[in-house]
């Protein structure tokens, strides 16, 4: 990661902390009330090849001793009511300010990826994490809807993960390595706004449906 990347996402998570610490405590507090503990839920993932760490989210799910991989359609029946509206408006992952606080991702990037992923394929993701990586980017705003589309007819953990590595690690990968050929601060900007936008415009969808 650059000084100049890194000083821009010091800077907006100064900005937004204001906003979203407090929002993310009162999530925090709902989700204690409705699921129960843990609150947050820790996935190992990968900031490069051979660096890993614990990437923190609101946890969405019922709890599961040994849980991990690929999220199919076989862990849709675990989604709590509040974990699918969380879900859905990203605010799951507020969390992750403090993961951009460590300096474990940034702002905009590739998704970090689960490690088994990685010692799958070597190879894409020595290229793809050379950027650092995000909470949000061109992968997850361009293929994240079709990525959940894909997977959610998967009834078992081996076909989630058959169905990711042939038809999403490809294309994420691609998408991701464009980003990397292109990276801007515009860029970034616009990654953000888009990822907001989307987030504001489900819950104003939502809005409209509970009148």
């Amino acid at each position: 990661m650059t000084w100049g990347k890194r000083l821009f996402d010091l800077v907006l998570l100064a900005v937004l902390s204001v906003v979203f610490v407090p929002v993310a405590l009162i999530v925090a507090v709902i989700v204690w009330w409705r699921d129960g503990w843990p609150v947050i839920y820790v996935s190992e993932r990968m900031r490069s090849p051979t660096q890993a760490f614990g990437l923190l989210k609101f946890r969405t799910m019922t709890a599961e001793a040994e849980d991990g991989g690929i999220s199919g359609g076989h862990k849709a029946a675990r989604i709590t009511p509040l974990g699918a509206i969380l879900r859905a408006g990203r605010m799951d992952e507020l969390p992750q300010l403090w993961n951009v606080l460590r300096g474990d991702i940034s702002f905009v990037g590739p998704r970090p990826p689960l490690r088994s992923v990685v010692e799958r394929y070597p190879e894409i993701y020595a290229e793809v994490l050379k950027s650092r990586p995000g909470i949000t980017g061109l992968a997850s705003v361009v293929f994240h809807e079709h990525e959940a589309w894909l997977l959610r007819d998967c009834k078992t953990a081996a076909e989630a993960t058959a169905v990711y590595d042939r038809r999403c690690v490809p294309r994420k990968a691609r998408l991701d390595l464009i980003y990397q050929r292109n990276r801007s601060l515009c860029l970034d900007l616009w990654l953000i706004w888009w990822t907001a936008a989307r987030a504001i415009g489900y819950h104003r969808r939502k809005a409209r449906r509970s009148r």
